[in-house]
């Protein structure tokens, strides 16, 4: 089960790391379903289950262009080697929200274990933390420790907090990410609505078993988180910068093929993404942008105007609305944003981002923290 990145909307109708969306009809019909306190107190007994990804996942060169590009993301330090040698990188380095790709893959058997009792259309991903150690680069295998971190019910929703610890093929930290899931427990979709995600899904047509590279547990869930030591890389001098500071106001334009692009370079099948029948169906006005693919988006607006991407050592979004994309025309949205503190003892900032579709807010609150030279 993949949750709706960020739709900022209670809807998920995509299909869950059962074999095929015949098997999970097949599981609504026998399983037994708890109470939504009873599927409460099992969830909070699971504070603290975690696992190690079975495979690595290896950073490639032109994965990493792949996904700048489906972001619009033009910094040369996601394209150039040289320009990112100039600033002081060994080779390219991967944009901020790169770990959408694997982080979803990653926290797959989480849901599949965690969320069962859940009603899937009622699941949101409500806010995203990234801190990082280092700049993602080409060459990196990623090992990817999976945990459930906390939990608490408000009113009638759950709240979830997922864990992803990301260390190198040399057990060094890279990534660390707070994932917030809202969900109600309830009943299943519809079987209608199941039956018209079956033929809208990439059919898979083979099973793959890439095997266990990765012990069971790495170990990294009983180490206390690393420290952050930011670098300033390329970024622009402290001393150019004041609070309260603008950035320039961008215009960001996305069509149908944006998303579908997208969702083939990131591997999110959400069907809510490109098909307008699914959309509609569970309550949403049309298709939405993906939840990371507009965090994606913001953070290169950021790394513009820091200078380099590798300075921002930690991005936080709370989404709040989704991206609306028509078939007839463009999917805009505004980002503006603005230097709201800085620290000269550090040399670090943090920046405040807004985005607004139609005057609508998209993210509830946005912030990068920066290391400035």
């Amino acid at each position: 089960m993949s949750v709706v990145e960020g739709s900022g909307s209670v809807t998920n109708v995509s299909e869950s790391s059962y074999s095929s969306v015949e098997d999970r009809l097949a599981v609504m019909a026998t399983e037994q379903k708890l109470t939504p306190e009873e599927n409460a107190v099992r969830t909070a007994q699971m504070v603290g289950y975690h696992y190690t990804c079975a495979d690595y996942y290896e950073v490639g060169r032109e994965k990493i262009r792949e996904y700048a590009r489906a972001v619009q993301d033009g910094h040369p330090c996601h394209w150039n080697d040289s320009a990112a040698q100039a600033n002081g990188h060994a080779g390219i380095i991967a944009p901020l929200t790169f770990v959408g790709i694997f982080g979803m893959l990653a926290q797959r058997r989480l849901f599949d274990e965690i969320l069962q009792g859940y009603d899937v259309s009622q699941v949101l991903q409500a806010d995203q933390r990234l801190v990082f150690h280092r700049p993602l680069a080409v060459g990196d295998r990623l090992v990817v420790e999976v945990s459930l971190d906390s939990f608490r019910r408000v009113a009638d929703a759950d709240m979830l907090v997922t864990k992803n610890q990301i260390t190198d093929q040399h057990g060094d930290p890279v990534l660390t990410t707070w994932t917030t899931l809202v969900g109600k427990a309830g009943e299943d979709p519809s079987v209608e609505i199941m039956d018209m995600v079956r033929h809208t899904m990439l059919v898979e047509g083979a099973s793959f078993d890439p095997g266990r590279t990765i012990p069971e547990h790495s170990g990294r869930f009983e180490t206390p988180d690393s420290e952050v030591r930011p670098e300033h890389f390329g970024a622009v001098s402290f001393d150019s910068l004041t609070v309260g500071q603008e950035l320039a106001p961008r215009t960001v334009r996305l069509t149908r093929g944006n998303l579908v692009n997208y969702a083939g370079v990131a591997g999110d099948p959400n069907p809510i993404h490109f098909s307008e029948e699914i959309a509609k169906a569970v309550g949403l006005e049309n298709v939405v942008a993906h939840g990371m693919q507009t965090m994606g988006i913001a953070a290169g607006y950021i790394s513009a105007f820091v200078g380099d991407p590798g300075a921002v050592f930690e991005y936080n979004v709370r989404f709040t609305s989704p991206v609306y994309v028509p078939a007839d025309g463009y999917g805009r949205f505004e980002l503006t944003g603005k230097v709201r503190s800085l620290d000269p003892q550090t040399r670090t900032g943090q920046i405040a981002l807004v985005a607004k579709q139609d005057g609508r807010k998209i993210f509830g609150r946005a912030l990068a923290h920066v290391q400035f030279s």
